[in-house]
């Protein structure tokens, strides 16, 4: 078993992560703080290819794999998580699911803009009443002629009212699949279409300089056309977009909870307590290792989903086991974090500041941490 990086990979993380350090950390306290979207780093992503990582060339794409996606996602956090899922969602939630199972005109109209990360796509599930329950659809498309006619509302959609926003890709209920059961479709939605409101930014914990917004459709009318994939296929082709998006999701907390270890280990050297830096008692030394240790055990955790997936292997568990893994390794390093800069880690001029308020959101958005338990325990057959 070889774990090291191939040449490819390994320069793009490095990559990634100097552009992390020298253009996302110094101005991204202050768009935070001001709840600001980052687009001249989205420009600048957009430009490095970033949102085209795992999207063929002949869509615009960089031919690349879904492995380098989430080495992106990684570097990113360890400075900041809301430009981390602002290309997490772009890529996972908006072009995936088009890339995956649009058709080849859908493909050429929508994929270029959004794997230039020219344009921002976004995927509508959730829904106000919703949460964990995502079958529990209440969004209708009723078949009018040739068009889809659209009514319902949908929450908590990241990417989804931005200025550089395209479409948005939403499931909808659109007959009955019989046995009581819904027949639940994909249809994307573009930005401006009448009867699409999109709410202003929820005031969120964290994430503050990333796009969340609650979604309403009002007879809104799309071209039946804009339908993604199979009719009634649309539950089914969310959940293996969702398996992907565990594992981004795990890197993107892999890189949060290694970003806590690399400033514990540059404070511990620079702060000074009863004549001593902080780093010279075991206390903080055994603290600071045990952070690295989630670290390093979630990383090898979403390496191996990572892997499975490429190898066009049932990864469905190990997607969970990783999200699982990871986000509570985050949650776990930021508390730690703070308790290692004491009152200067409650001051939102520090990242761990932002690190802690940014960790929780990573139990819950993408399958809260115990749908990951239920899917892991249904793969195990109970």
């Amino acid at each position: 078993m070889d774990l090291a990086l191939s040449e490819e990979h390994e320069a793009l993380r490095a990559t990634v992560e100097d552009f992390a350090r020298k253009e996302v950390a110094p101005v991204i306290g202050d768009l935070y703080e001001r709840e600001q979207f980052p687009y001249d780093i989205v420009a600048k992503m957009g430009a490095m290819g970033l949102f085209g990582l795992p999207v063929s060339e002949s869509y615009g794409g960089m031919g690349g794999d879904y492995f380098a996606l989430c080495l992106a996602l990684e570097e990113l956090a360890r400075v900041d998580s809301s430009v981390a899922i602002t290309l997490e969602a772009g890529v996972s939630l908006g072009a995936m699911p088009i890339y995956r199972f649009g058709t080849d005109e859908q493909k050429r109209e929508w994929l270029p803009a959004l794997a230039a990360g020219e344009k921002l796509g976004a995927f509508g599930l959730t829904e106000p009443g919703g949460g964990s329950d995502a079958g529990a659809t209440r969004t209708t498309a009723t078949l009018d002629g040739d068009e889809w006619v659209i009514n319902g509302s949908k929450a908590f959609i990241t990417n989804s009212g931005t200025d550089i926003t395209s479409v948005v890709t939403v499931t909808a209920i659109t007959g009955d699949a019989g046995g009581g059961k819904k027949e639940i479709s994909a249809i994307m939605v573009p930005a401006g279409t009448p009867g699409f409101r999109v709410a202003k930014p929820y005031s969120k914990v964290g994430w503050c300089a990333s796009d969340t917004r609650e979604l309403f459709f009002d007879d809104v009318r799309v071209p039946a056309a804009n339908l993604v994939g199979e009719r009634g296929r649309g539950y089914a082709q969310f959940l293996s977009i969702l398996d992907e998006g565990r594992v981004a999701i795990a890197a993107l907390s892999v890189g949060l909870a290694q970003g806590c270890v690399d400033e514990c280990v540059r404070y511990a050297h620079e702060r000074e307590a009863f004549g001593h830096t902080i780093g010279t008692y075991q206390a903080i030394q055994f603290m600071i290792a045990d952070m690295e240790v989630r670290a390093h055990t979630a990383r090898l955790a979403y390496y191996a989903a990572a892997a499975k997936m490429l190898a066009g292997t049932p990864f469905k568990k190990e997607a969970a086991i990783a999200k699982l893994v990871s986000s509570n390794a985050a949650m776990d390093n930021a508390r730690a974090a703070t308790q290692v800069f004491g009152g200067y880690g409650f001051m939102n001029e520090y990242p761990v500041g932002r690190f802690y308020r940014d960790a929780k959101i990573l139990e819950i958005g993408e399958g809260t941490s115990e749908v990951q338990r239920m899917l892991i325990a249904r793969q195990l057959g109970l």
